[in-house]
């Protein structure tokens, strides 16, 4: 692994994949796909090393946009918004890009640790995931869209309705009927997720940037301090409860297939703020808010490569892309790698170890030109964004309904934002509500109609339960943030 070509080729994939994910648009897995040609003459280390620090820079190098733009880069970052982008405004942007990379350094290097010391057990136990129990992780996950809700529960719960609604669109997944379409051939695979993420985010934060350029109003502060960026990594430290406890929430559920950064982030965002003891200030520009996101978010990564090395079974998009990578390298994953090509497996989880180092240095070393990316004037920056989210949401279908989708939603979350609405519910409403009204179609098929496995198996029950006790915790503590009367 530390011959010169595969060092070279972590290196070179690390900064590109940094690159990737810092524009809006452009997840890990698209990341990791424009840079596979690039492997086909490569040693079978370095061009694995390659694909792996792509994945690991593009989702670390998703929170320059989040932090500075307010666009997640990818779809992990989206939590990321939440506090980094206040505290970008607040003139703590280089503080804020600080957090993000020491987390998300941490974050890397536990879940690689979880990846060698306990990779075939965690497996395992994904592996015994049923419709019923993905139908009570859904369930789980949707009760996040409480605790977003901010001080109007109606409001939030709206925007997430929306977002279920829009994951109905297309053909049913069960059936096949297809519905809500309205004879756009488009539609018949469902609403581009992207699009989504890009729309509701991105391009509605580009409208409001430009109103404020309109009315002449001063863009972010620029942070003075961004020397002090580096120190941050030992406040990073002093959060260490936070930080392993979203690591491993993190790993653990980018060790279930299909489940992904977001709702990695989005989990251990929800768990960091049950956990503090200044929960009123999360969304306003808390710190604790950036650890947690970026953390879950990287570990994702590690937990993601579980399922894929030991299983066969690609733990969210930019694994299936990176299983291809293997595949075209004569390299099967599944159970009996470990037993046939032990070096190669070891040399695979050092590269990722090496990857999330090299993106450690070159995001501290980089942390300067980020934030001078807040001097660029708004009426250079806001058409250049334009244009990289077009042709990132344009880019997966090779569609162009994708991108009037993405205009369209745009001027959704505008308004929605305009009056006191938050966008992030409706995201997890599409990303979790079609993954529960397929289980949940499928558990009962399987069952014969039977409601009583949903409850009666013990890890749905105990997701079902948990469920419970978060919406308990976040009614209670939005009863008691009401101004009393």
């Amino acid at each position: 692994m530390f011959s010169p070509m595969a060092f070279v080729a972590i290196l070179v994939g690390t900064v590109l994949g940094i690159i990737l994910g810092a524009l809006p648009g452009l997840s890990a897995a698209m990341a990791v796909a424009l840079l596979l040609p690039l492997t086909y003459s490569l040693e079978p280390v370095a061009g694995i090393g390659l694909l792996l620090g792509a994945f690991s820079g593009a989702v670390a190098g998703g929170s320059v946009p989040a932090i500075l733009l307010n666009m997640p880069g990818t779809p992990g970052s989206i939590a990321t918004t939440f506090d980094a982008y206040p505290m970008a405004q607040g003139g703590r942007a280089g503080k804020a890009l600080g957090l993000s990379v020491a987390a998300s350094f941490l974050g890397g290097i536990i879940s690689g640790a979880v990846l060698i010391l306990v990779s075939p057990m965690i497996a395992a136990i994904a592996l015994t995931f049923g419709p019923a129990e993905y139908f009570s992780l859904s369930i789980l996950g949707l009760m996040i869209i409480v605790s977003l809700s901010g001080h109007s529960l109606i409001k939030g719960l709206t925007v997430g309705l929306i977002g279920m609604l829009l994951s109905t669109v297309g053909a049913d997944q069960v059936t096949g009927t297809l519905r809500l379409t309205f004879g756009q051939m488009s539609l018949l695979t469902g609403v581009s997720l992207l699009a989504v993420i890009v729309g509701l985010f991105a391009f509605s934060q580009l409208l409001k940037d430009a109103e404020f350029l309109n009315r002449g109003t001063a863009g972010n502060k620029v942070d003075s301090g961004v020397d002090r960026a580096f120190p941050r990594f030992r406040e990073v430290l002093g959060s260490w409860r936070l930080l392993g406890v979203s690591s491993l929430i993190g790993t653990g559920t980018g060790a279930v297939p299909g489940a992904g950064g977001s709702i990695a982030s989005l989990l251990a965002y929800d768990q960091s703020k049950r956990m503090s003891r200044r929960p009123g200030e999360f969304g306003k520009g808390c710190p604790e808010g950036v650890v947690a996101s970026e953390s879950s978010n990287n570990a994702m990564v590690g937990g993601a490569l579980i399922p894929m090395l030991t299983l066969g079974i690609p733990g969210e998009g930019a694994t299936a892309v990176l299983m291809g990578g293997l595949m075209i390298q004569g390299i099967q994953p599944g159970p009996m790698l470990f037993d046939t090509q032990a070096g190669l497996v070891y040399a695979i989880f050092a590269s990722f170890i090496l990857a999330n180092v090299f993106m450690l240095f070159t995001q501290w070393w980089g942390i300067k030109a980020f934030v001078r990316i807040l001097r660029v004037p708004k009426h250079f920056l806001l058409p250049l964004i334009f244009v990289f989210c077009a042709i990132g949401v344009y880019s997966v279908n090779r569609d162009f309904f994708d991108v009037y989708l993405m205009i369209g939603l745009g001027l959704l979350g505008f308004f929605l934002s305009r009056f006191g609405f938050g966008v992030a519910p409706a995201v997890i409403g599409l990303i979790l509500g079609g993954v529960a009204e397929t289980n949940l179609r499928r558990g009962l098929q399987i069952f014969e109609g039977d409601w009583t496995p949903f409850f009666s198996r013990p890890v749905s029950l105990l997701l079902l339960v948990l469920a419970l006790i978060f919406l308990a915790m976040s009614l209670r503590s939005s009863w008691k943030a009401k101004p009393s009367t």
